[in-house]
């Protein structure tokens, strides 16, 4: 249970206090604060002191060797190498300007050995054969408890998770609590609350998984989740220093290459590409390595620790960072208390008015306990070390 949500026992609604904890913590709605935060850190620094955005990207160095046999179920591998992590544009602002943060510099290079990752989100039809083999109950699905809150009503103890609504008329773009709301009963079963379900949605991502819901999954398919590194190898295709993992055009010979915002954010989505709102899986062309939905659609759980740092950090450290694992511990400028994890791949409400997070070098974060209506999660597995490497040519 996060700290925010302990905190939360004085306040009228617990229920509340878990929304909070969600909006507050997802890269998607946290803007000013981590704002005010990192203003402040960077106009301390002595002149001169300001952090670079790191070497020149250099080209990916992809390994030329695969297991032998057949591939894991739809999974697709990835070879491993050595590529330029990062971004090399930056904006002081979270998600109230287009663009990136410095969390996501400076540029190093970074290996990670070969693997194997699944070709899309895990969907609700995947996750429901999981929770019918282990009886597994969802951080949403679990009712607080009086002992969690003891100074909250009984009645305003309900289970539920965060979901996305947009406004009926344009609203300035400084207040999240316009267009999000906890909602009682709403998990992965009931997607936008208790009077929807999964009938037609069976090849849709699941969503309202929180980072132990993740975890739990992977660990029952003989998976794991990705590292933040191993994710973006992934994400980029063998391509380097792009801004896509497609290219440099956000639509590519005038086709939108992933599920994300059109129109006037948060009022309407118009679906010009083809969907408004959250996507079926794979309805969009595959990088280069065979992935579908890198960028878009839904937010994906990454096994990194956040830490605002954690790149000048290894950057320091120099030379190539050889499989990193993240940091050993989490740390939010804005949120020092919360316990966050890395968030990666930008979703359905990823917009150029608000949150340019479908950029393959950026980074998002979200405290482990909490879900949404847009964020999901894919695994990647370790191949057999026993098994037989072949030659790529």
């Amino acid at each position: 249970m996060s700290k925010d949500r302990q905190r939360s026992q004085g306040r009228k609604n617990p229920a509340k206090g878990k929304a909070l904890t969600w909006v507050l913590g997802l890269v998607v709605v946290a803007g000013l604060a981590s704002w005010a935060v990192y203003e402040q850190r960077r106009n301390s620094r002595p002149k001169g002191d300001e952090p670079s955005t790191g070497a020149a990207v250099a080209p990916t160095r992809a390994a030329t060797s695969r297991p032998s046999g057949p591939a894991p179920d739809g999974m697709a591998w990835i070879p491993g190498g050595e590529f330029s992590m990062g971004s090399e544009s930056a904006s002081e602002s979270l998600c109230g300007q287009p663009g990136v943060t410095h969390d996501a510099q400076p540029i190093h290079r970074v290996y990670v050995d070969g693997f194997w990752m699944d070709k899309t989100e895990v969907t609700n039809e995947e996750f429901e054969k999981f929770v019918k083999a282990t009886g597994y109950v969802t951080v949403a699905e679990r009712t607080p408890t009086q002992e969690e809150f003891p100074t909250a009503p009984p009645e305003n103890l309900v289970a539920g998770s965060t979901v996305f609504t947009p406004t009926d008329r344009p609203v300035p773009l400084n207040d999240m609590f316009q267009w999000w709301r906890y909602e009682k009963g709403a998990n992965w079963r009931h997607p936008t609350g208790p009077d929807s379900d999964l009938k037609g949605r069976e090849k849709y991502p699941v969503v309202h998984v929180a980072y132990p819901d993740a975890e739990a999954y992977a660990k029952w398919a003989g998976k794991r989740l990705p590292t933040e590194a191993e994710w973006e190898f992934a994400a980029r295709g063998g391509r380097a220093g792009e801004i896509y993992s497609w290219g440099n055009e956000l639509k590519s010979g005038g086709k939108w290459m992933a599920n994300i915002y059109q129109g006037r954010f948060p009022v309407e989505d118009n679906g010009e590409d083809g969907f408004a709102g959250i996507a079926p899986v794979a309805q969009f062309p595959t990088n280069g390595y065979g992935l579908y939905d890198m960028a878009g659609n839904v937010w994906e759980w990454c096994s990194d620790w956040y830490r605002a740092d954690a790149y000048e950090a290894r950057a320091q450290s120099g030379g190539v960072a050889r499989n990193p694992q993240g940091p050993d511990t989490p740390f939010d400028p804005a949120e020092p208390t919360e316990k966050k994890r890395v968030h990666r791949g930008g979703s359905f409400l990823c917009t150029d008015q608000y949150c340019t997070r479908y950029m393959v070098g950026t980074r998002g974060k979200g405290e482990v306990t909490t879900g949404s209506n847009h964020l999901g999660f894919r695994c990647v597995k370790t191949p057999d070390k026993q098994t037989q490497t072949v030659a790529v040519h």
